[in-house]
């Protein structure tokens, strides 16, 4: 994991730690109700970042899996452009055969 690309969303987490501690010791006046409110913001920030990195996870490999589809169908084109030349060749050699055979 590379700590500069998700650099933004834990500045954004802690600012909203921070901004709830301010607005819950301000109202209340309470240390178990600020502890308990940063806590609750801090899981719900672990929360955004874990759905954040999954979402990198999962967009990484939905491109993998593109690109190994591409290559796939390039090589399947390939050999049915190959079969198809084939036949084709095949197909022209009976032709000849049969044309000959009814000159004759």
């Amino acid at each position: 994991m590379d700590i500069r690309e998700y650099l933004v969303d834990i500045l954004l987490t802690v600012v909203m730690i921070v901004s709830s501690l301010v607005l819950v010791t301000r109202f209340w006046q309470d240390i178990i109700i600020a502890v308990a409110t940063g806590l609750m913001i801090l899981a719900l920030g672990g929360l955004l970042l874990s759905l954040n990195i999954k979402m990198r996870h999962l967009e990484r490999s939905v491109v993998i899996r593109e690109r190994l589809l591409r290559t796939n169908l390039e090589e399947i084109s390939g050999r049915m452009q190959d079969k198809y030349d084939m036949a084709l060749s095949h197909l022209d050699e009976l032709i000849g055969e049969f044309s000959k055979r009814a000159y004759k």
